[in-house]
């Protein structure tokens, strides 16, 4: 009896890549991910406003976003470090909270990699496995505004 499948469940469908060059260099880009003052500042889809944010950028150590939509809900964001190579990479968990810290929706792998370009920065953006392919493709309307946004604080420093 030959295996079913179905596209819908297979790993690949749920795996979201995206590649952006941002006119910074790769050290600034880095920061920019990594420090909170930073990334306060361009985090989450437009509109969004972070209201905390926490992080201890170390393999091992954790991460914690709270951030408002303009309706007024919150969302709440946590994970930790796998691995950290300044300037260059990092890995960490992903995955929605609810106010307590318990995990609304399974955890992605977060893979960002920042390749020098000469003074400008390709990322390289690699999340999965998500749990759908409708949830990979809200991540990727969220990731993309959010990158427009990490742009734009790039453009004012």
């Amino acid at each position: 009896m030959p295996a079913e499948s179905s596209a819908a469940t297979q790993p690949e469908n749920r795996t979201l890549v995206i590649s952006r060059i941002f006119d910074a260099p790769r050290e600034l880009v880095f920061k920019a991910w990594t420090e909170p003052e930073r990334a306060m500042q361009w985090w989450g889809p437009r509109g969004f406003t972070v209201t905390s944010y926490k992080m201890d950028v170390r393999p091992g150590g954790s991460y914690y976003v709270c951030s408002r939509s303009p309706e007024g809900t919150n969302h709440r964001l946590q994970g930790v470090y796998r691995e950290i190579v300044e300037p260059e990479r990092f890995v960490s968990t992903y995955v929605w909270a609810d106010q307590d810290g318990n995990p609304t929706r399974p955890e992605t792998i977060l893979t960002v990699t920042l390749e020098d370009l000469g003074g400008k920065t390709r990322l390289n953006l690699h999340q999965a496995v998500f749990e759908s392919v409708t949830a990979r493709d809200l991540h990727q309307g969220g990731w993309t505004s959010s990158l427009d946004c990490l742009a734009e604080y790039l453009e004012r420093v």
